[in-house]
């Protein structure tokens, strides 16, 4: 097989080659003065089972077309199978019409990923497992869950835990969490009054005495989770750990976390991080690495991908 990389997440591409001792196949990204995109493949692909490794994260238009151009070349090259490895999957959020007139954006790109060439899809903690099946062509969406449960019974403890989902939408994840560590459950009931801005109205179930874990997929301007947090510990919680798959943390998302009652917030590497994410002393990142090249490697020799979570 090849490994390639676009521009997105380098550091994370590097590490899963690492991990399969398989160097990275050699690819130029560049741009011309009108910041038009241009991909050239350096080494043969003909015949290659083919793996292209780009989070669609900030700046997400971009990023997004250095995949398509990617793609599109890898399929002018003749490569015998594609996989659009996709850690963070960009537009995620917009998996339903949430108004009249309004676009369902996580079809869309499913459409592009396919058109420009992918013959298959690697993604890691779907916003929504429905977008699963906007993609005509298999799609493996795997779970980041089994690595932040080891870290929290390290850093925590499995003794006095709930776990906490930050809203109703999120009970589903925090459940099998919980499960997975013979914990307790919470909700955030909360109320958004526009998109981006949220307000706690309140907690169900009992926190009182207890280590709070907060979990969610992504965590954006980081509104919820610092809010959710102050609800916690008001209602008489220990601590509060967050946990949380994918640290889009955009704006003043690190200022925020960091005056928060939030005692660690850990997130993956599924984006890479920013100077303002590696400098605020209250969030920590934890790689994926090992999950993501262990998935490639059960995908290139037909093996199964669901039995990494048994």
């Amino acid at each position: 097989m090849k490994i390639l990389s676009c521009n997105s997440n380098r550091p994370l591409a590097e590490a899963i080659a690492s991990y399969l001792e398989i160097p990275l196949a050699i690819a130029t990204v560049r741009r011309f003065a009108d910041m038009e995109i241009f991909v050239e493949i350096m080494e043969n692909v003909r015949g290659e089972d083919v793996f292209v490794i780009q989070p669609t994260s900030y700046p997400v238009n971009d990023n997004l077309m250095e995949l398509l151009v990617m793609l599109d070349a890898l399929k002018r090259g003749s490569a015998r199978r594609i996989t659009a490895v996709m850690p963070y999957y960009g537009y995620a959020r917009q998996d339903r019409k949430s108004g009249p007139r309004t676009p369902i954006s996580a079809k869309l790109v499913a459409n592009l990923i396919t058109k420009a060439g992918a013959d298959r899809v690697l993604t890691v903690d779907l916003h929504s497992g429905q977008i699963q099946g906007f993609f005509d062509i298999p799609t493996d969406n795997l779970f980041a869950e089994p690595y932040l449960c080891r870290d929290v019974q390290s850093r925590v403890g499995v003794r006095d835990l709930v776990i906490v989902s930050p809203d109703v939408g999120g009970v589903i994840r925090a459940r099998g969490m919980a499960k997975r560590l013979n914990a307790g459950l919470a909700i955030i009931d909360k109320r958004r009054e526009k998109a981006g801005v949220s307000e706690v109205m309140n907690v169900i179930g009992d926190v009182e005495g207890f280590h709070c874990i907060l979990i969610d997929d992504i965590v954006d301007s980081a509104g919820t989770l610092c809010n959710a947090a102050t609800a916690l510990m008001e209602k008489g919680a220990l601590d509060v750990y967050a946990y949380v798959t994918h640290g889009v943390l955009s704006g003043t998302a690190t200022t925020r976390v960091k005056d928060s009652p939030i005692k660690s917030l850990v997130i993956t590497d599924s984006i890479q991080a920013t100077e303002d994410v590696i400098s605020t002393p209250n969030i920590e990142q934890m790689t994926i690495a090992p999950l993501l090249a262990e998935a490639i490697s059960r995908i290139s020799n037909e093996t199964s991908v669901s039995s990494l979570f048994r």
